[in-house]
């Protein structure tokens, strides 16, 4: 058989259950082994390719603060618990009311990327501020509720566990569209979290007013997070927990920014090039 094989719809249903979920490339000796049943011999000798590394965007604090300063709204408070917390975009988009405890001071994630919850910090300098957006938030779903809606998206099975819980408070978003929309899996008219584009397009619009270079994501504050909280000098392992991360070797890319703009604290050659010399 050719290594050039085109998949009729039969062999692509068979390949399907092999496809990982996490985007990945696939060996192709799934393919051929598997579900074509077929042996070649350089399947063997086929490396898959290594992804490059790459060194994440950092802000220092007076960026982060220039952006900040040119947010307003929703998307100022969201990008303050970015940075404050470390939450990913979809992370912080997805909270629901009853995930944030304003009396002990913390969030916790829910079904993250890895699956696992953790429990993340909340910054005081945001606390009165998001107990006031919840307020209003509770308002809307008054309003919602009176109209007849109210509903939000449940989880897993949670919806047939509890049929009701749908239109309760502690399951709504803490940061909710602003219109109300179809469930395009269930055709009910509910009213779904923030989108993360309109955050995206807030934080280009920043950077772009303060005159910054970078190109800056939602990402780049769980970067700065990481980098602000290692040069404060927190230790890898409270770092590690506070994202998520499973090995602590995803954790140490952020040590890239310790010392001198990544120099390791090596003092360059050219920063000495006029000094006197220290006679042997």
């Amino acid at each position: 058989m050719s290594p050039h094989h085109i998949l009729d719809n039969s062999s692509l249903i068979l390949y399907a259950p092999f496809i990982p979920n996490d985007h990945r490339a696939i060996p192709p000796a799934v393919l051929y082994r598997n579900v074509l049943k077929t042996d070649l011999d350089w399947l063997d000798d086929v490396v898959r390719a290594r992804q490059p590394r790459r060194l994440p965007t950092v802000l220092s604090r007076d960026e982060v603060a220039a952006v900040l300063s040119r947010l307003e709204g929703k998307a100022q408070l969201v990008v303050l618990l970015l940075y404050g917390t470390g939450m990913r975009i979809l992370e912080c988009l997805r909270l629901r009311i009853q995930d944030v405890d304003f009396d002990l001071g913390h969030i916790t994630i829910r079904n993250p990327k890895g699956g696992r919850d953790r429990v993340t910090m909340l910054p005081d300098s945001t606390r009165e501020r998001l107990r006031d957006h919840v307020i209003d938030v509770r308002a809307a779903h008054k309003s919602d509720l009176a109209d007849g809606f109210g509903s939000v998206y449940l989880p897993n099975a949670l919806a047939r566990k509890y049929p009701h819980a749908d239109r309760d408070w502690n399951w709504q978003y803490v940061f909710p569209a602003s219109k109300r929309g179809v469930d395009p899996r269930s055709g009910i008219v509910r009213r779904h979290h923030l989108h993360e584009s309109v955050i995206r397009k807030a934080i280009y619009a920043a950077t772009h007013s303060a005159g910054i270079s970078k190109k800056v994501s939602c990402h780049t504050f769980r970067h700065s997070f990481a980098t602000h909280l290692l040069i404060a000098g927190y230790d890898i392992r409270t770092i590690q927990e506070l994202l998520g991360h499973k090995d602590v070797k995803t954790t140490m890319i952020y040590t890239h920014i310790l010392g001198n703009s990544g120099g390791r604290g090596v003092t360059s050659p050219a920063d000495t090039l006029h000094q006197p010399q220290t006679p042997p």
